[in-house]
């Protein structure tokens, strides 16, 4: 897999395979082994706490719901609201969904997608928030501690409205990078090197908010 962090033209094919009736069957060389709409239940995923979710209807449109805080204590410092894809580990990766936030408006306002998930305290996730600071908006590697920012490179923050923003992340396991975008599949908004975790599955949810989550790919290395 070539550098995921260089040129633009890669980036408008993912942006455009996100709109795609049909997605395609190869991206960047990776096969698509993953896809979730929610049309038929949630029944690929496990969660922190189940009764924190809901499959909601939105014009004959169905979508996974992150609708209260869930009942979960996590053994070190991380996100409490996480549904993981079931027996799906991959490598390299392009990982792309369609996002909500419909919790309240400050600093830490968030949503969450993670990647090299290996058990609840061993994982990556990338935060989006309002605000950057040393515990918010950055690519974040929880490994048997409290997590940490990794991220080499991050903008500011993300606008949170009451839209659907497009999110990717690519990930080449061989070099180690790792590349966010948001809504602009031309500028990574985060972008960072590390190799903790190789494999893992992915997931979806927020540290402490609320939010909706929909057409869900992955394009990888299927270990």
């Amino acid at each position: 897999m070539g550098c995921i962090l260089r040129g633009t033209a890669l980036m408008s094919l993912v942006a455009a395979s996100m709109w795609a009736e049909e997605p395609p069957q190869a991206l960047n060389g990776l096969p698509l082994v993953f896809e979730e709409d929610f049309e038929a239940g949630d029944g690929r995923w496990r969660k922190t706490d189940p009764e924190a979710w809901e499959i909601i209807n939105e014009d004959g449109d169905h979508a996974l719901a992150l609708v209260r805080p869930s009942n979960y204590a996590p053994e070190v410092r991380s996100p409490l609201n996480i549904a993981l894809v079931k027996d799906l580990e991959v490598g390299s990766f392009v990982f792309e969904a369609t996002l909500k936030q419909t919790g309240r408006d400050y600093d830490h306002r968030d949503l969450c997608l993670f990647f090299g998930h290996r058990d609840p305290s061993k994982f990556y996730y990338v935060h989006l928030a309002t605000k950057a600071d040393a515990h918010a908006h950055s690519i974040f590697l929880v490994n048997d501690a409290a997590r940490v920012s990794i991220a080499k490179e991050r903008t500011e923050g993300v606008v949170w409205d009451d839209e659907t923003h497009l999110v990717r992340i690519t990930r080449d396991a061989e070099s180690g990078q790792i590349a966010v975008f948001f809504d602009d599949m031309e500028r990574p908004i985060m972008q960072t090197i590390d190799k903790t975790f190789l494999t893992g599955t992915i997931g979806v949810g927020s540290f402490d908010d609320t939010g909706t989550f929909d057409t869900i790919r992955v394009w990888a290395e299927k270990k």
